[in-house]
Order: structure tokens, then sequence, then C-alpha cells
């Protein structure tokens, strides 16, 4: 049997990608409204931006 509904999390990982590959795109773009924009194209709960936040930053700190 088919599932029409996605995996939890799937829409997640969909926004890290469109969102890493629009900061490869668009360097000059702004975080904050990449995340905004990934929380609108893929229908993520407000509370998703701030996980999608965490993603982008703690990683910086650790190079």
């Amino acid at each position: 049997m088919k599932k029409d509904i996605q995996p939890e999390g799937e829409q997640f990982r969909k926004a890290v990608r469109w969102i890493s590959g629009m900061r490869l795109e668009h360097p000059e773009a702004v975080l904050g409204k990449l995340i905004e924009e990934a929380c609108f194209k893929f229908d993520l709960p407000p509370k998703e931006a701030d996980s999608l936040m965490r993603f982008f930053t703690e990683g910086k700190s650790e190079k």
C-alpha cells in the first residue's frame, strides 16, 4: 500500500536542501529571509523556522 503523505521530517529536509541551494546561487541572500520563504514554500510550522536557523548557524562555530 502506497502512502500519500510525506514521512515526518521530509519537508524539513527539502527545506534544508532548498536553502542550501539558494545560498550557493545567491551568497548575498539573508539567511532569515530564506528560512521564512522555505517555511512558506514547504508548509513548515513556525517552530521549524527555529530548527532551520539552528541547523544553519550551529555548524559555523564548529568549523
